[in-house]
């Protein structure tokens, strides 16, 4: 498989815990391994004080799905290492997942317990996904909720991801294509560019200026390269100085300035008044420097026109993961029939069956419940929204959910998700969940 831009995904099978192969070990063994299971991904809680999640990952979870096999060198390894026996190498051999996938579209917002994915296939086959969806699913959630409180915070005012140098590299490609799914509006990397068609953008940093012998030199060998309608870095030195030398270079064409220190609110004051005052009313100010939601928000009042955000984005603004976990719900017996199944150790409890999700609406078409149930059929007393979607039949993935389309499919969906729910979710304050999670009785399918 390949995308539309040509970018080969790897194959991502050994993407995963030792343990989920010696399972499959044993339960080919036991003779369950064939049994018809259904996998549920759901978090218990949101993180600490925030009020929704923001599903993302589910677009790289069903490109890593068709890349899920096992080359001979990943056999050879397995084999190797005394890993699982001959008969699961055998097996293994001829993995190709032929299962259905269902869930929640990304961007949408979740909640405790939201069925977020649901994987129906034999326990074998969904058994050896648990680590890659986790993966995936719990470190873009965890960047998305991120992100769409600080679009939130930023109102109108474009967020750039520019996290790239604070994370491990795949990470960066995944944090940036889930921030743009939240509602930022570009990217530093060009690996998220050239995988999912992401608007990409950058100028210079502190060390273009200081290889030339003068600010005014830096200047003048930019905007000579990128024209007058670039962002020039104007904080190396001394702020007044390099905006007026900016100002007298590129004149009221000057497409920016950017700060990357200092008391930001105060200082995009005066450069805006500066500005103002030597004719660049156009000119623009984006401000960088460790911004999260918080520090966004503080900046509401000042004259920002856009906000470059890195490291907090990319470490989920201080909820790293999402912590979803993906447990078995059901599962046939001999005899074929579906048995619920769930965990019910202290903390950890899990509820049995194969669920769907609504989200109630009131009148006015605003949230007010998660409505979970058992079974495929939903209960819609007539302004309940539908949001278990299918993603993959037969293990043929169905279109529109990944690469390019999958990403702007998504950020449309963030949109309209967050224009549903109550206005609390632009509150930073801790507090509970915007909506309830309400579970209904279990309803036999007709």
């Amino acid at each position: 498989m390949s995308t539309e831009s040509g970018w080969v995904p790897p194959s991502t099978s050994l993407y995963t815990d030792h343990y989920e192969l010696t399972m499959l070990q044993a339960a080919l063994r036991s003779g369950a391994a064939h049994r018809r299971s259904v996998f549920e991904a759901f978090a218990r809680r949101l993180p600490d004080g925030r009020r929704y999640g923001v599903v993302a990952g589910t677009g790289r979870v069903l490109e890593g799905i068709q890349n899920f096999t096992f080359p001979a060198a990943q056999l050879d390894f397995l084999a190797r290492t005394n890993v699982v026996d001959s008969p699961t190498i055998d097996w293994l051999a001829d993995f190709k997942f032929s299962g259905d996938i269902y869930g929640y579209a990304e961007g949408e917002a979740y909640f405790p317990y939201s069925p977020i994915l649901i994987v129906e296939a034999s326990f074998a086959e969904a058994c050896v996904l648990e680590t890659f969806i986790l993966s995936a699913l719990n470190h873009d959630s965890a960047i998305a909720s991120a992100a769409s409180r600080m679009t939130s915070a930023a109102g109108a005012r474009p967020c750039i991801e520019m996290g790239s140098r604070r994370t491990q590299e795949e990470s960066a490609v995944a944090a940036a294509r889930a921030a743009v799914i939240a509602g930022f509006t570009s990217t530093s990397n060009l690996e998220a560019g050239f995988r999912y068609g992401i608007k990409t953008v950058g100028t210079a940093a502190h060390s273009f200026t200081l290889l030339h012998d003068s600010e005014r030199a830096a200047f003048e060998a930019q905007l000579a390269s990128l024209g007058k309608g670039t962002t020039l870095l104007v904080d190396t030195y001394d702020v007044e100085n390099a905006v007026r030398t900016a100002v007298e270079l590129a004149g009221p064409e000057l497409g920016g300035v950017r700060l990357d220190s200092g008391d930001l609110v105060t200082q995009a004051q005066w450069v805006r008044k500066l500005l103002d005052d030597l004719g660049n009313h156009n000119t623009h100010i984006t401000v960088t420097s460790d911004l999260d939601e918080f520090a966004i928000a503080a900046l509401a009042s000042a004259p920002v026109d856009s906000y470059g955000v890195g490291t907090e984005l990319v470490t989920g603004s201080g909820a790293p993961t999402a912590s979803m976990v993906y447990k078995l719900v059901s599962r046939e017996d001999d005899n074929g029939n579906p048995v619920p199944v769930a965990k019910a150790a202290k903390n950890k409890v899990s509820v049995g069956g194969r669920k769907y999700a609504l989200r109630r609406l009131n009148e006015r078409g605003t949230a007010t419940a998660e409505i979970i149930g058992i079974g495929h059929r939903p209960k819609d007393d007539g302004n309940d929204r539908p949001l278990i979607e299918q993603f993959m039949k037969n293990g043929e993935l169905l279109p529109g959910w990944t690469g390019a389309e999958g990403v702007e499919r998504a950020a449309e969906r963030h949109h309209k998700s967050m224009a549903e729910l109550p206005g609390t979710i632009r509150r930073l304050q801790r507090g509970e969940a915007v909506i309830p999670t309400e579970f209904e009785e279990f309803e036999e399918e007709s």
